[in-house]
């Protein structure tokens, strides 16, 4: 039995050599890898790399897009006792010099000329790499440092190793034991720098292997993998489960030709975190306002009877014959064509993770019959601990343990958990390791608890639980993933806790709102422009006051203010997957936060903006705050 990744690897290679592996589409054209020869691939470039001089247990470090290249890279320092950490392609600088240098990185595989320029930039601050290989070389023909290298000139070197060392790479693969690290993920950083979790192959293939107990997979089906693999939610489809299962995983041309070719596709399966599910929500939504009125009523009595449905499954109730009848016609005549336009018309069954998706969002996809589900986990534990379960899909939980994961909620109410898909520990960090890793429990750091029907419900980050003054707890996250839900939110961050209470500030979608100011003939300039128009605040008070319509009287949003940029994750505001850095936004909007807790109607603000060819200038600008009537009034 194989135990290591490029072990399953070797072995679809001998059984089925000739079955599509990996798809990637160039140019409008879906270009084929066999198993045999994406194992090819991987052998001729980890030999290259040993000839170059990597050594076991070193470190790889891959930054670019979804491409074979990518997982060819990983599986070759894997095949040679070596490990891998992936970079989010959109990093700045000083994000990929801290990982290169804390992760003690050897090598450096990159995608294109814009990642190469990144590395050229902090090259004098890198210590220990030895060499940058590229795999598209436009641009890069002038590049004239000795340290840079073309992915199929490191193949060329592999190729003429193995002449000089006939069946080596074949006998260091079989040495591969499931212990031995294969990555290093890093943990999303909502706090600090990020840390890196060591997980091993046998703990990556056991989440893999349990999951596909639960929801079993078959080589005939298709993953599109269009999430940054240095997301441990795509390395649990592509490498944990896809190297185990065997199915084809595709590769899209471009981030803007996503939606195409999952259209073109048709995968059986998808995980993707809430910000995915919203946009295509909000994607549907928008579109609906612009289509014809027949349409959009015929839409709106299907969304009812979808919802209907979606609820009467959610109460495990069989549904009636005429119910059964009104949601073939509302399936057949509104929801096959909205989800064959969004890719997901031949989907078993779909996952969100990474963070808490709000509950409307849930209820939507299940009225159009998507079977969406609820994972729970964490970098450190493999990406899934929790799931639901077919037919038992309740949208306030997050499901049951996988197969030989145990969970239990200590005294202070956080989510504990062991299963053999547990990191070792963090990379070179013993302190946080220590903290994380308890007595053989992973610490979520967590808030949670079992509902009666022994379902796993999340409240949120322990340290971001809030009580109101009058002795309520609230969690923001719910209230935010609320706000979501509408088209023209696209981040909100909501406080309260030692304030008497509840305010949000609210990023608007700029794309969504700026089509409807256009519908309805409101001039704008910039992103700070619209957001402060009087037609904006009022168009989204009324989605601030549909959040609030079901939440208790205590947590309902009292006053807000639309921010006047965008939270970026280059500013550090976000982090590489969209989570909220609530610290450091306190701290940065501190003056905007009091004027929310204030009499003010408008707080004036100076803010340096950076322009792309490096040179800054300061805005000011008036951001309006809006309060709604009968929740507070300002005396």
């Amino acid at each position: 039995m194989p135990e290591t990744l490029p072990q399953f690897l070797y072995e679809h290679a001998q059984r089925t050599p000739n079955r599509p592996a990996l798809r990637e589409r160039l140019y409008g054209i879906w270009q084929t890898l066999t198993w045999r020869e994406y194992y090819e691939h991987v052998k001729y470039f980890a030999l290259g790399l040993v000839s170059l001089g990597l050594q076991p247990q070193e470190t790889i470090a891959i930054i670019g897009d979804n491409r074979p290249e990518w997982l060819i890279a990983e599986l070759a320092a894997q095949s040679v006792g070596a490990k891998s950490v992936g970079v989010y392609q959109d990093s700045i600088a000083s994000e990929v010099v801290y990982i290169l240098n804390h992760a003690d990185v050897t090598f450096v595989v990159v995608e294109d000329q814009e990642q190469v320029d990144k590395i050229l930039e902090i090259w004098p601050q890198l210590q220990g790499v030895r060499k940058v290989i590229y795999y598209d070389p436009k641009g890069l023909r002038n590049y004239t440092e000795e340290f840079l290298m073309y992915f199929p000139q490191v193949e060329a070197l592999g190729r003429e190793y193995e002449k000089e060392h006939p069946g080596w790479f074949e006998e260091r693969l079989s040495q591969g034991r499931g212990d031995d690290i294969a990555i290093l993920s890093t943990t999303s950083g909502t706090t600090a720098n990020p840390k890196l979790a060591m997980l091993t192959h046998k703990s990556m293939l056991s989440m893999g292997r349990n999951l596909m107990k639960v929801d079993p997979l078959t080589p005939q089906d298709n993953f599109v993998s269009f999430l940054p693999l240095a997301w441990i939610g795509e390395q649990m489809m592509v490498m944990s489960c896809g190297l185990q299962i065997g199915f084809t995983v595709n590769f899209p041309e471009e981030p803007e030709t996503v939606q195409h070719d999952l259209r073109e596709i048709g995968p059986q399966v998808m995980f993707s975190p809430p910000r995915i599910w919203e946009s295509l929500v909000s994607q549907v939504q928008v579109k609906i306002e612009d289509t014809t009125a027949l349409k959009r009523a015929m839409y709106n009595w299907a969304m009812r009877i979808g919802y209907r449905m979606a609820d009467t499954r959610f109460r495990k109730e069989t549904p009636s014959p005429w119910l059964r009848l009104l949601y073939f016609l509302a399936d057949w005549l509104v929801f096959q064509e909205i989800k064959d336009q969004l890719g997901l018309r031949h989907l078993k069954r779909a996952y969100t993770g990474g963070a808490a998706l709000g509950p409307d969002t849930f209820r939507f996809f299940h009225a159009l019959g998507v079977n969406l589900k609820q994972i729970y986990g964490q970098t450190e534990i493999n990406g899934i601990a929790v799931l639901h379960r077919d037919g038992d899909i309740k949208f306030q939980t997050v499901g049951t343990p996988l197969p030989e994961t145990e969970v239990k909620i200590d005294e202070s109410g956080e989510i504990l958990m062991r299963s053999p898909a547990v990191m070792v520990g963090y990379y070179r960090n013993p302190e946080a390791t220590a903290e994380a890793l308890r007595d053989g429990w992973l610490h979520s750091g967590d808030a949670g608890y079992f509902d009666e029907d022994g379902h796993l419900v999340v409240i949120d980050r322990v340290k971001d639980v809030m009580t109101l003054h009058d002795g309520t707890k609230f969690s923001p996250q719910f209230i935010e993933n609320k706000l979501k839900f509408s088209p023209y939110i696209k981040e909100a961050v909501v406080f309260g806790g030692d304030w008497p209470y509840v305010t949000a500030m609210i990023n608007i979608d700029f794309a969504n709102v700026g089509k409807w100011a256009e519908k309805h003939q409101i001039a704008y300039t910039t992103y700070t422009d619209l957001s402060q128009k009087p037609e904006v605040y009022r168009l989204i008070r009324k989605h601030v006051e549909q959040a609030n319509a079901d939440l208790p009287p205590a947590a309902r949003i009292q006053r807000f203010l639309l921010l006047h940029k965008e939270l970026d994750a280059d500013d550090a505001e976000l982090t590489r997957t969209r989570k909220v850095r609530r610290r450091l936004i306190a701290q940065r909007y501190a003056d905007l936060i009091s004027a929310l807790y204030s009499h003010a109607s408008y707080v004036d603000v100076e803010t340096t903006i950076t322009y792309q060819d490096g040179r800054t200038a300061k805005i000011q600008t008036r951001v309006s705050i809006e309060s709604l009537d009968g929740e507070r009034k300002l005396s």
